[in-house]
């Protein structure tokens, strides 16, 4: 059986990519958007240099090792720097760059809004006299992005303007392009998928737009994405959606894949209720690429990243915070050699996540990814000595656990990775069944809602009556135990 324990969650460091704008320009908001007066909060003003994050916040299922999950884009325009205590000038744009700039922004715009307007209204027509008639490529992506967007449920759609960069396409590339002018443009998507999602779900987009006959159109959704831009999945290919009780698949491959995997997402919410209890939304939506790299561009990863690893649990979202869309990401691969027992487990795992908001919450992560383990297994029950094969080895060999699993023993590099989980599986699993399950939960519950930097000893003390240094010799005691040793 591929190994299973250790499934779970992984919030990483950030990865810093840097990359100057060379005329920053004003954020032009979408007039549709009422929760949009102005600019987002720390969004930059009129020509600040442009300051844009996409940080992704996912949490990682393993089979058989750990990925790396935590990305982070960050674009700074260069600054000015002081000599000798006498001040040399900070570039700016010209009053020419800026006007032009500026005008950009509003052709840029109107563009999209039209495109936003024709989703909304279900208008094909519209939607495709938005697209360059000379981009040949992009038509038919654009026809196909147009059906994935009438078919997914959703209740609003919007396009916005964030900054551009004049230089940012190359000389051939724009010589390709033709017209009078061509440029990119970094475009926020937002969308809302009915009867799920309670925020809207938002990306950060490289779009080029040409001007040709006073007319100003959009040539591409995919020209220059910077490391760690994530793609909408309604972007890569043509979807298929089936739709449970509790469940949405959403997949790039056959209608029959999805299909079968609506009942296994349905029992997971079941499963993650009975434990986790029913004052959550009880309802998930997974992602089911075709293949690796489809997965590997809805999370924004390099290529390869996810080469051992099952599913990934996402906020769909620049800056994850709690009622964030938040999605299962689905290795159609590795599911599949799973097998439907190691699916259900996984599926289980993750939509425990998606329950207890662990893209966003504070708790520690052997307590989110040990409590993940434990409704996992709880649903699907496993051999002990199969499901913590690599810690058993450990303990009967003297080497047992000092502390609770730390953040850095959930590292993708760490070497004694399938320890950590197994470890904080089996921490949970002792709290449940000497304190009860519902212990367990509390316990998650007050850590996840405390805010401060001592709410996991807190937790301890008012709900298990012990400190974490007592729990500690108790958890040593059990793995000996456990392990034969």
């Amino acid at each position: 059986m591929s190994r299973l324990t250790g499934a779970g969650e992984q919030r990483g460091a950030e990865v810093i990519d840097e990359h100057g704008d060379t005329v920053p320009l004003p954020v032009v908001p979408s007039g549709s958007d009422p929760e949009q007066p102005g600019r987002h909060p720390g969004q930059p003003g009129p020509f600040a240099p442009v300051l844009k994050k996409v940080a992704l916040a996912v949490a990682v299922c393993l089979v058989a090792g750990a990925g790396y999950a935590g990305l982070q884009y960050v674009a700074n325009a260069p600054a000015g720097t002081n000599t000798r205590g006498s001040h040399q000038p900070v570039t700016t744009p010209s009053t020419d760059q800026a006007q032009a700039g500026v005008q950009r922004a509003v052709a840029g715009q109107a563009v999209l809004q039209k495109m936003a307007d024709a989703v909304t209204n279900d208008n094909r027509g519209e939607f495709l006299n938005a697209v360059d008639p000379q981009s040949t490529a992009f038509q038919a992506n654009a026809r196909m992005m147009f059906g994935n967007l009438s078919t997914l449920p959703i209740s609003g759609f919007q396009l916005r303007y964030v900054s551009d960069d004049s230089t940012g396409l190359t000389p051939d590339r724009k010589l390709e392009l033709g017209g009078t002018q061509a440029w990119l443009a970094q475009v926020e998507v937002s969308w809302q998928l009915s009867g799920f999602d309670l925020t809207p779900a938002r990306e950060t987009l490289p779009v080029t737009f040409v001007t040709r006959d006073g007319t100003t159109y959009a040539a591409s959704f995919s020209e220059r994405f910077a490391a760690g831009q994530r793609r909408p999945i309604w972007a890569l290919g043509p979807l298929e959606l089936s739709k449970g009780k509790r469940s949405l698949v959403i997949g790039l491959g056959s209608e029959a894949d999805t299909k079968s995997y609506v009942s296994v997402a349905d029992k997971a919410v079941e499963s993650v209720s009975k434990v986790w209890g029913k004052k959550w939304r009880q309802k998930v939506i997974v992602y089911l690429p075709a293949k690796q790299a489809q997965m590997e561009g809805i999370l924004g990863a390099q290529p390869n990243t996810y080469t051992q690893i099952a599913a990934v649990t996402m906020a769909e979202l620049d800056q994850p915070a709690a009622n964030a869309p938040v999605r299962i990401v689905a290795n159609p691969k590795l599911f599949e050699e799973l097998g439907k027992q190691g699916r259900r487990i996984v599926l289980t795992h993750e939509t425990t996540h998606v329950a207890s908001n662990a893209t966003a919450s504070p708790v520690p992560l052997w307590l989110a990814e040990g409590f993940a383990d434990y409704v996992a297994f709880t649903a699907v029950p496993v051999q002990d000595d199969s499901a913590a094969k690599e810690l058993f080895k450990a303990v009967r060999a003297g080497k047992v656990p000092a502390t609770l699993p730390t953040p850095e023993a959930f590292a993708a590099s760490a070497a004694d990775l399938p320890q950590a989980y197994e470890s904080a599986w089996l921490a949970c699993r002792l709290i449940a069944e000497h304190e009860g399950q519902d212990k367990l939960v509390a316990l998650y519950h007050a850590v996840d809602r405390s805010g401060s930097a001592t709410g996991l000893a807190d937790a301890f003390k008012s709900v298990l009556g012990m400190t974490e240094a007592e729990f500690v010799v108790q958890w040593q005691k059990y793995l000996k135990r456990l392990a034969g040793a």
